[in-house]
Formats: structure tokens, C-alpha cells, sequence
């Protein structure tokens, strides 16, 4: 019996969401830290709960926010997008089939920031 039609693609795999980025992100540098999420939310100057809803990605905290984390963390907010920048080249390189792409195969190799 001849094979039928092949199957349509599964859906594409989802893309990260920046909010989650960014809270893997802090909540990795807290730890590497050995530091409470108390601790840095006080240096912050960010309620506690807020921080832990930021480092869960259930918030999408503003800039003035993510600086400030940062900046407790010893980082500046620059770094603190480029940590996650590379931590959603990580994530969806191994997504698209050699590499992060996007179109007419244009290879992303930095960080876009828009208004």
C-alpha cells in the first residue's frame, strides 16, 4: 500500500515570553547570589510579593522596576537584557533548525529593543 500524504507539521513550538525570561533570569542571578528574595526586594525597594511575581513571569514589571532589581543584584539593566537576551537565544535555537533565524533566513546575532 502506498504511503499516504504526510502529516501537516505539529504546531510550532511556543516562544518564550519576554516576562519569563527576565524572571528566570533574576531569580538565577538571586540564587547564584545565595541571597533572599527579601533581601533583594528590600535593596529594590519592591514589595516582596510583587518581586516573587516578577521572578514566577506572572507580572510584566516596567523598566523603572527591572532597573531597580537589577541594580540590587549588582547588575545594571543592560545586563540584565542581555542575560535574557542570551537566554532566549538558548531557548529557541534548538526550536529552528540551524539556529534562530528569522526571515530570509537573517541570522539575529543581538539584542532589538523597540519603542
Amino acid at each position: 500500500m502506498p504511503p499516504g500524504p504526510a502529516a501537516p507539521p505539529g504546531p510550532a513550538a511556543r516562544e518564550p515570553l519576554f516576562r519569563d525570561l527576565i524572571g528566570d533570569v533574576l531569580r538565577r542571578e538571586r540564587l547564584a547570589q545565595e541571597r533572599t528574595l527579601k533581601d533583594v526586594a528590600d535593596a529594590a525597594r519592591i514589595s516582596m510579593p510583587y518581586l516573587s511575581e516578577v521572578e514566577r513571569g506572572r507580572k510584566e514589571a516596567s523598566s523603572e522596576v527591572l532597573a531597580a532589581a537589577a541594580h540590587a543584584l549588582g547588575l545594571g539593566l543592560g545586563d540584565l537584557l542581555s542575560l535574557a537576551q542570551g537566554e532566549l537565544v538558548r531557548l529557541t535555537s534548538r526550536h529552528v533548525p540551524g539556529g534562530s533565524h528569522g526571515r530570509a533566513g537573517a541570522r539575529y546575532d543581538g539584542l532589538c529593543l523597540a519603542a
